[in-house]
């Protein structure tokens, strides 16, 4: 990836006044998507940085890349995580990439710079920005019903004669998300090695997430149901598959060379990357667990990116190149993420999380979790961003490791951001 010039923006999102300067806090992404937990193994640290220009942050303090490799290896060394990979971008748009950890537990290897990672829940910022684009272009209304674009499919304990795509984008609709039952959960306890190989079509996702209960009306409840149904919305006033239309809106005008939208029964990664880990249940051995059906996941979740393309895409959407003010304005308008746990300081919009960072500043962007990968990050408005991905979920570590391994990248991301 070659470095761009910093997005210039004027945007001024919606969102609580700046506090004074606070420790870091715990990733919101972590707290509402974590479903499962286990053990680790003792790995041995491999440290390599790829500098795509020079060295961030470089000066009388010394270079924040030293820094970022500091914490990625001890998210190794001290934590048992199989393989980091790091992507830090200036606001000039060089970048540095740094990873640590080994490719495979099994065999070793050197894990490859700004490998392929599994993106999890950051394919919902996709799927908001391709919506926002046919808002701009006037074919699809936030505040039309759900009805609208997908007659007869919201029937249950939720109507789409009464919730919209806004609510959809936002998290508010009330539909419950499809992977709280079975066949993901099962008597409580997550069943996620059992569905690797599963194949399901989104409507089949949408009526397990109807069959759950809803939440109230207006609520902000996190959901994986409702990047289904907005997935469908966009087939329906395209005419055409998500997949294309993410392909042709977003991965070709950024030139994400490393991002895809996996194929249908495509399960392994295309690119060179570090392979995932998965545990489960709680307490037992790390598994490897990369080649699995996306199909569970379609625009919740099915997105193959890297950290220095997640970068990219998120300071293009906050530059405004991928939008126009009109509905950047709308994706960066928040509701408070009404859940326990997460601080006030974290807030949600149409497929856009902003968090407060210590130093005052807002950050946006998503953050993925998918059995083998964990991602997080931000990109502030003046272009810079930092992306971390680790090659097991947080929640599969040892409990003691877990909440360390979540704090270490919190407050990592928080520094390079702040700096």
């Amino acid at each position: 990836m070659t470095a761009r010039t910093a997005p210039s923006t004027t945007l001024v999102p919606r969102t609580a006044p700046r506090r004074p300067r606070r420790p870091a806090r715990l990733s919101a992404l972590a707290a509402v998507c974590a479903v499962v937990a286990g053990t680790a193994i003792a790995v041995p640290a491999v440290a390599v940085a790829g500098d795509r220009g020079p060295a961030p942050g470089s000066g009388p303090g010394g270079p924040r890349g030293d820094d970022a490799q500091r914490a990625v290896s001890r998210l190794v060394e001290q934590h048992g995580v199989p393989a980091v990979l790091a992507a830090v971008t200036e606001t000039s748009g060089r970048e540095r990439d740094l990873v640590a950890g080994v490719r495979s537990l099994e065999h070793g290897g050197r894990v490859p710079l700004d490998g392929q990672v599994r993106a999890g829940s950051n394919t919902k910022t996709f799927v908001a920005t391709v919506v926002l684009q046919l808002v701009g272009e006037g074919t699809v209304s936030l505040d039309a019903p759900v009805e609208t674009y997908l007659p007869g499919l919201v029937r249950g304990p939720v109507d789409g004669h009464d919730i919209t795509v806004r609510d959809l984008l936002q998290h508010t609709s009330g539909i419950g998300s499809y992977t709280d039952g079975p066949p993901f959960v099962v008597d409580g306890e997550p069943r996620l090695v059992g569905v690797k190989d599963l194949y399901l079509e989104p409507y089949e996702l949408v009526r397990l997430g109807l069959a759950r209960p809803a939440t109230p009306a207006g609520r902000w409840s996190y959901s994986n149901t409702n990047y289904v149904l907005a997935g469908l919305v966009v087939q329906k006033v395209t005419g055409r598959p998500l997949g294309e239309a993410i392909t042709e809106r977003i991965i070709r005008p950024l030139h994400l060379t490393g991002t895809y939208v996996p194929a249908r029964g495509e399960r392994t990664l295309r690119g060179p990357h570090a392979l995932g880990y998965h545990a489960e249940p709680a307490g037992s051995a790390l598994v490897e667990h990369s080649a699995i059906d996306p199909s569970t996941s379609w625009g919740a979740g099915d997105l193959v990116t890297t950290p220095g393309d997640l970068n990219t895409f998120f300071r293009a959407l906050l530059g405004g190149r991928l939008l126009r003010p009109a509905e950047l304005t709308q994706m960066t308008t928040t509701v408070a993420m009404d859940l326990p746990g997460i601080p006030t300081t974290m807030r949600y919009g149409l497929g856009l999380q902003s968090t407060e960072l210590s130093c005052g500043r807002l950050a946006w962007g998503h953050g993925g979790i998918i059995p083998g990968y964990q991602t997080e990050g931000g990109v502030t408005a003046g272009g810079r961003a930092v992306t971390i991905a680790t090659t097991a979920m947080h929640g599969v570590l040892p409990a003691e490791h877990a909440a360390a391994v979540t704090q270490e990248i919190a407050a990592t991301i928080d520094r390079l951001l702040c700096a």
